[in-house]
Formats: C-alpha cells, structure tokens, sequence
C-alpha cells in the first residue's frame, strides 16, 4: 500500500510538473491567484511560487529568485524532508534528527520575516 501511494505521488507530481513547464502562469487563466493578495493587498510567503516554480523548470534561476527567493532557498531542506520521509523506517535516528519541533519554529520565524520584509521592502 505504502509503495502505491509513493508512485501515485511520484505520477501527481510529474503531471503538475509537465503543467507547470508547460503553461506559464504570468499569462495563463487557470492558475488559481492568491487569495490573500487578492483579499488583502500583502503578498503571502508563498505568493510568486507559481511563477518561480516555471522559472525553475526552465533552469531560469535568476527569474524564480526574483519571483520567490524563499521557495528557492527552501528547496535543499524540502528535498532532505522529502529523503527523510522516504528512508524513515529504515533510518529512523536521522528522521528524528530532521524533524525536531525546534527547526519547524525556525522555519517558521523565517517565513514571518519574508512575509514581512517583502511587504515592507516591496520584494
């Protein structure tokens, strides 16, 4: 069951990414908008993502930073959370090392000050 659902993840992922390169969503209508700019004004942590992540997928590096520098900053600690899942039964000492409640609050904290310094510094 467990591997079914790892393909299954591994096939959603694929077609989001043939979407994603695909389609720019700058100028493409499906692509959901942020609720909260729309409702607020402010931009989100995760606002620019989108576009960041079209920007990355056509090995534009420059172009994704500039669209959200912290989804791509932040791209070294999802792959190891990413690996840390995969491998946690067989290696759960070093599931236990990367998931400590203190790294989830820093990474919290992080993505207050983003939120905050792109609000207030226009980034």
């Amino acid at each position: 069951m467990r591997i079914r659902k790892g393909i299954a993840g591994v096939i959603l992922l694929l077609c989001a990414a043939v979407v994603f390169y695909t389609y720019n969503p700058e100028s493409t209508t499906f692509f959901p908008r942020c609720p909260f700019l729309v409702l607020t004004g402010l931009k989100c942590p995760g606002c620019g993502s989108q576009r960041a992540i079209h920007a990355l997928l056509h090995a534009d590096l420059p172009a994704a930073f500039h669209y959200n520098a912290l989804l791509v900053l932040s791209l070294p600690i999802i792959f190891l959370l990413l690996y840390a899942e995969a491998v946690r039964r067989k290696k759960p000492a070093f599931y236990a090392r990367i998931q400590r409640p203190a790294y989830i609050w820093i990474y919290f904290a992080i993505t207050l000050v983003w939120m905050a310094a792109r609000n207030v510094f226009g980034w």
